[in-house]
């Protein structure tokens, strides 16, 4: 039994010895197959190269370009009730209760429906919220 956990023992050595042995160029090939694929930044991190900050120096958005990215899956299908954008019918009572009021369900949400606030789009500011509004409001008349 002492015999056994010995030669067990010493095969635990000689490979932890082993393990610490490696050459520069193993040490850097096995830092290149763990390397992350990728980062996430948040916007302001200057950690990240820029990559944020040059998206976010860009401008805002423009509605047609909000509408695109965040509230077409919804408003192009009627998805949980969403009025379809470019039906009129769908959009009169809503655009006749003012252009503040639909603001503040596009930027708030409006509680048990499927809208969520700001249509799921948390990097838009409430100023592109509202260029959305106003794109599906003018499209749908």
């Amino acid at each position: 039994m002492i015999r056994v956990m010995f030669s067990v023992l010493a095969t635990l050595l000689a490979i932890s010895v082993s393990a610490q042995d490696l050459t520069d160029a193993q040490r850097t090939a096995i830092e290149a197959r763990i390397h992350p694929v990728g980062e996430s930044c948040i916007e302001g991190d200057s950690g990240c190269g820029g990559v944020v900050a040059a998206a976010a120096s860009s401008g805002p958005r423009s509605g047609e370009e909000v509408y695109n990215s965040a509230c077409l899956a919804c408003h192009s299908t009627g998805a949980a009730g969403a009025p379809i954008y470019g039906v009129a019918a769908n959009w009169t009572d809503r655009i006749a209760k003012g252009n503040a009021v639909l603001y503040t369900s596009g930027i708030e949400g409006i509680a048990g429906t499927g809208m969520i606030a700001k249509g799921g789009c948390m990097s838009c500011s409430n100023e592109e919220i509202e260029a959305a509004v106003d794109y599906m409001v003018a499209g749908s008349k």
